[in-house]
């Protein structure tokens, strides 16, 4: 029998067909089996995963957290950092009628005004804060106290200094609460909580920027460490004038001793750790080391206050601040992405990767701290969960045993009943029986008398 090529041909290419149509089913059954978020698959590794999910993914896109989404907190978040529980817990037992005191530590251009006029005008409180028309700050006293609960712009002003830092507020702080409650020593049973509120570092750095090309200057500010301010030499400035307005984008870059340049880490450190502002003594290589110290601590000192928010998650850190402290804002936080950082068009490019330079240790910190925010939001909406369910488990559990006691009460109210109504027919019938007996014992008598008439 002869084999024409042409049914040779048809055969090679139904047998090449066969593996390539396995090859799809086996695609389609492993997404089906495997879909998103599904562990029923170990084919890689987690480090493979989540290496090859950063090829793809922005930092941005990895958390997948917006405002208004995920409310239930049950998004997966790409851990880079290892926090523990006790990281992750904040609620701190603040009494507003004791001592204890808030401290709202303002980096600027971070949406510290907006948050700090929260804290004077939003907060649902026994004795609000007196607020007065055409006046910038507001009397925050305790209940039946004379004294402030508050430690902010709105409330003492800057009693501590324009903008005052970490290392200024830590140092600065109890002697002006101490001298404001006319105590001459300070007070062991007073607690001081601090927060803060931070921002995405490229944002941030451009609203500087403007505010800077405005006029604002911030020269007041005393930068206090160890004792003293900075000298000209430690903090030169970067303009000539009374203030830089008008500057460009490239001459606010290309000042060396810009404090605008991480700024957050610079506020949030200890700087007496690294010599406060003398640099001058530092290399290259030292430089770095510095930076390295200096980011270390101000990721200690933010992971360890009572709270921080992020400005880009209004909704979460309002709600992260009243489960922290036990207090409600009387109005919801508003979403606002129209800043005038965001109407400068950096893209993508060279101009965003040398804001990022300038701001590498900001742009560590952000990261570190956007993780532990939702981290923290995640884990107090699941605790709150758990408080609901036991809150209900525990109402059912009193509502079955009042029923249980009502069953009990209605039984022994029946029965007492039952038992009183049957001495009572035991009493109607003792009653009749001996009525019986008397009545036939008059017969008897009647009938014997007859008999004997």
């Amino acid at each position: 029998m002869t084999i024409s090529p042409r049914t040779m041909e048809d055969k090679s290419n139904k047998l090449i067909l066969i593996p390539i149509l396995a090859v799809v089913f086996l695609m389609i059954g492993y997404q089906y089996i495997c879909s998103a978020g599904s562990n029923s698959c170990r084919f890689l590794t987690g480090d493979k995963l989540s290496g090859i999910f950063r090829q793809y993914h922005s930092g941005d896109e990895i958390y997948a957290y917006q405002d208004g989404l995920d409310e239930e907190g049950s998004s997966k978040i790409l851990s880079k950092f290892n926090f523990t529980d006790g990281d992750l817990e904040r609620h701190v037992d603040f009494n507003i009628k004791g001592d204890d005191v808030i401290v709202f530590l303002h980096i600027q251009k971070t949406g510290g005004t907006t948050f700090g006029r929260h804290l004077v005008r939003n907060i649902h409180l026994e004795q609000p804060c007196d607020c007065m028309p055409g006046q910038k700050k507001c009397t925050c006293h305790r209940p039946g106290k004379a004294e402030s609960w508050l430690f902010s712009r709105f409330s003492t002003g800057w009693s501590c200094g324009l903008h005052a830092d970490w290392t200024e507020l830590t140092n600065c702080v109890p002697a002006v609460m101490n001298k404001k409650s006319k105590k001459d020593a300070q007070r062991n049973g007073r607690n001081f909580y601090y927060i803060t509120m931070l921002r995405d570092p490229v944002s941030r750095y451009l609203s500087e920027w403007k505010h800077v090309q405005r006029g604002a200057t911030w020269k007041t500010a005393l930068h206090m460490c160890d004792g003293r301010s900075p000298t000209q030499d430690e903090l030169p400035a970067c303009y000539s004038g009374d203030d830089w307005t008008g500057v460009t984008l490239t001459n606010f870059m290309d000042c060396p001793s810009n404090l605008a340049n991480n700024r957050q880490v610079r506020m949030l450190a200890d700087l007496s750790l690294v010599g406060c502002y003398n640099v001058s003594t530092f290399t290259a290589g030292a430089e770095r080391e510095r930076g390295r110290v200096l980011l270390a601590s101000a990721k200690n000192n933010l992971r360890n206050m009572a709270f921080y928010g992020l400005t880009e998650f209004q909704r979460k850190t309002q709600y992260l601040f009243e489960r922290t402290f036990g207090l409600r804002f009387i109005q919801a936080f508003t979403q606002i992405n129209s800043t005038r950082a965001a109407s400068v068009g950096v893209g993508e490019g060279v101009l965003r990767r040398r804001i990022e330079g300038l701001n590498a240790l900001d742009v560590e910190l952000y990261e570190y701290a956007k993780e532990l925010f939702l981290r923290r939001y995640q884990y107090s909406r699941q605790t709150q969960h758990q408080e609901q369910r036991l809150r209900r488990r525990q109402e059912r559990q009193e509502e079955r045993q009042e029923r249980q006691e009502e069953r009990q009460r209605l039984h022994q109210h029946t029965a007492s009943i039952s038992k009183a109504r049957r001495e009572e027919e035991e009493r109607e019938i003792e009653g009749v029986e001996g009525e019986e007996v008397g009545g036939v014992a008059t017969t008897e008598d009647y009938s014997s008398q007859v008999v004997r008439w």
